[in-house]
């Protein structure tokens, strides 16, 4: 009832997913990212599905970690960027939360803190990508003042982060990896650093802790073409759907929607599908961007609008109103829409708005028998 454009989320296929991500590392722990709404997918579902299966979360934030916390997850949950100001401690105390550790004001203001009981940091490297972390020269010295706070810090690992793990032969990756072994090494400290393309293709950097993130939710996270792991592995979690609320028959050399941008080069039908980008469809797809109406495919033609978007149904003429589109997941990869948008598939994910209603599967995409809805 209502608009119909939904966005299914199989909760089967994320759970297969972090069994492919941990059997690629079965010597790893593998926590599981589902920051960001879990890539848009519903953290607390996500968090839910995964609990009997991950030992830990990445989450980005305070908020993120209450909103778990008060939907029952008890799970430990790793505050990737750390907190942000001293008075979070608080929150990492009470809700027992584990922390990521990337500046000195972040390291006083923990040695300033006393913890109802020791608590558990990941000291961030800068081995290369230049965004967070201490330095290789400057990370020693960090690391054994937190090792000798035993009142406050209980265990201590090294995190760090690659830049071009998706790429298939990367200098600054075997650097990056170069300066985080040493430092393992040197210091007996566990390492968490694969992230998605790491943990599938590069099983050398896996460590004490990997932490695969959109690999989880049935994205290849490597630079084209696809890996036969990548694409033989993993099944897409998220399928965003919608109808056909109209079919208009446009004569030859007319235009569609706002700019004229698509012209029709004859006769054409012309479906108008109840998505738009204040649903989250990117308003940057070209013309010729892939749709599947009721599993055919078919090709968006003209711009994107708020609320609709309009396809091209010359190779299809048994579409009716009220057929079935897919924009992107079952039978239509998102990294391939994402590719007709110049942008890659963790911002269309991420981008689904509220308004789009989460519908999560335990079976197969559309059986509604085992649905509820978020």
């Amino acid at each position: 009832m209502g608009r119909p454009i939904r966005a299914e989320i199989d909760l089967d296929a994320l759970r297969h997913n972090f069994g492919v991500a941990a059997g690629l590392a079965p010597h790893s722990q593998s926590m599981a990212v589902i920051k960001a709404n879990a890539y848009g997918h519903g953290a607390v579902a996500c968090a839910s599905a995964l609990a009997p299966l991950a030992p830990a979360f990445g989450i980005a934030s305070i908020e993120e970690a209450v909103t778990l916390r008060e939907a029952g997850i008890e799970t430990p949950l790793l505050l990737l960027e750390g907190i942000f100001e001293p008075s979070e401690l608080e929150w990492v105390d009470s809700l027992d939360l584990w922390q990521v550790v990337h500046s000195d004001w972040q390291i006083e203001a923990l040695l300033a803190f006393t913890p109802r009981r020791a608590l558990t940091v990941w000291l961030k490297l800068d081995s290369g990508m230049h965004r967070l972390g201490f330095s290789p020269q400057a990370f020693p010295e960090r690391w054994q003042k937190l090792s000798r706070a035993t009142d406050r810090v209980a265990n201590l690992h090294l995190i760090s982060h690659f830049a071009s793990a998706d790429q298939r032969d990367s200098a600054l990756f075997d650097t990056q990896r170069a300066v985080i072994d040493t430092l393992s090494r040197a210091l007996s400290a566990p390492i968490c650093a694969a992230n998605s393309p790491a943990t599938l293709v590069k099983p050398a950097s896996h460590g004490a802790w990997n932490r695969p993130g959109v690999m989880l939710y049935g994205v290849d996270p490597l630079q084209s073409p696809v890996t036969a792991v990548s694409l033989d592995a993993l099944k897409p979690v998220m399928t965003l759907r919608s109808k056909l609320i109209a079919i208009q028959s446009v004569n030859g050399g007319e235009t569609i929607g706002y700019g004229g941008r698509f012209r029709t080069p004859h006769a054409t039908r012309i479906g108008v599908v109840a998505a738009g980008y204040g649903d989250g469809y990117d308003r940057h797809a070209r013309d010729g961007t892939p749709v599947l109406v009721d599993g055919k495919r078919c090709r968006l033609a003209g711009r994107v609008s708020m609320d609709m978007l309009t396809v091209d149904l010359s190779e299809h003429p048994a579409a009716r109103v009220g057929s079935d589109v897919t924009l992107w997941g079952h039978g239509l990869p998102v990294e391939e829409v994402a590719g007709h948008c110049d942008t890659i598939a963790y911002t269309l994910l991420t981008g689904v708005l509220p308004r789009v209603s989460r519908h999560y599967l335990q079976g197969s995409p559309g059986d509604t028998v085992a649905e509820r809805e978020h």
